[in-house]
């Protein structure tokens, strides 16, 4: 049987681009949305009509009770997760003088509560059939910070460490825990940046593609990693 994956945030962007990879892999793929029911609708469709399988759930990370509803209606005891990609993330981007608490708290929730609400219940089935893939889409934010992101910052440079300690937990176990750090990439989240001005501080002097980063996290779920575990991989056209 071809192995499951479930990817947060999919139905856009970085997201629904490593669910089209992993569906094209032969994975049967699970996206998640929070609002985006149409935009999941349409990955979905997408999939299918090149052949692969791939369903969405509405799911909000940060919410507990949202995720174990969803995980209720997915048969996990009798069709559990191979492989999760945590890429749901929003950014609530103000200088640290003027930034509120529901600016801090939104980002770190959809972070950080987000991989334990999402990964913790994934794991342990993962660990009696001796073989999981989890991978993390952090960002270069995380390992180096950017002006007026000291929120995201910080939630992806989290996200980055309970990668490192969760892989040392899971090493034995035949699973996984890798992330990516992505850089510049073209999607939504960039709208409204003055890209005149970005463009000269990335060394390739381009924008990232969606598909480029899910090539990368293709290959972090595949056999070809099995070796491979507790990294972060840039993928950010030479920033860091």
């Amino acid at each position: 049987m071809s192995r499951r994956a479930l990817i947060t945030g999919g139905s856009r962007g970085i997201g629904a681009a490593i669910a089209q990879r992993l569906a094209g892999d032969g994975h049967r793929v699970v996206l998640t949305y929070r609002s985006g029911e149409e935009a999941a609708a349409r990955v979905v469709s997408s999939i299918e009509q090149s052949g692969g399988h791939a369903m969405s759930v509405g799911m909000d990370v940060t919410e507990r009770a949202s995720v174990e509803e969803a995980y209720a209606g997915l048969s996990l005891d009798q069709d559990p997760f191979d492989v999760v990609v945590n890429c749901a993330g929003c950014t609530r981007d103000k200088l640290f003088a003027t930034m509120k608490w529901d600016d801090w708290s939104e980002v770190m929730r959809t972070t950080l509560d987000g991989f334990f609400h999402v990964t913790q219940p994934l794991v342990m089935p993962m660990v009696r059939q001796r073989w999981g893939r989890i991978v993390n889409v952090s960002s270069v934010s995380g390992l180096l910070g950017h002006k007026g992101q000291v929120n995201y910052s910080a939630a992806k440079a989290g996200l980055i460490g309970a990668t490192k300690a969760l892989a040392r937990e899971l090493a034995r176990k035949g699973v996984t825990v890798n992330a990516v750090a992505p850089g510049f990439i073209d999607t939504q989240m960039l709208e409204g940046l003055p890209l005149d001005a970005l463009l000269p501080k990335i060394p390739m002097e381009r924008l990232g593609a969606p598909d480029e980063v899910a090539h990368c996290v293709r290959w972090l779920c595949s056999e070809e990693a099995s070796y491979v575990t507790g990294q972060v991989l840039p993928i950010d056209g030479g920033v860091t």
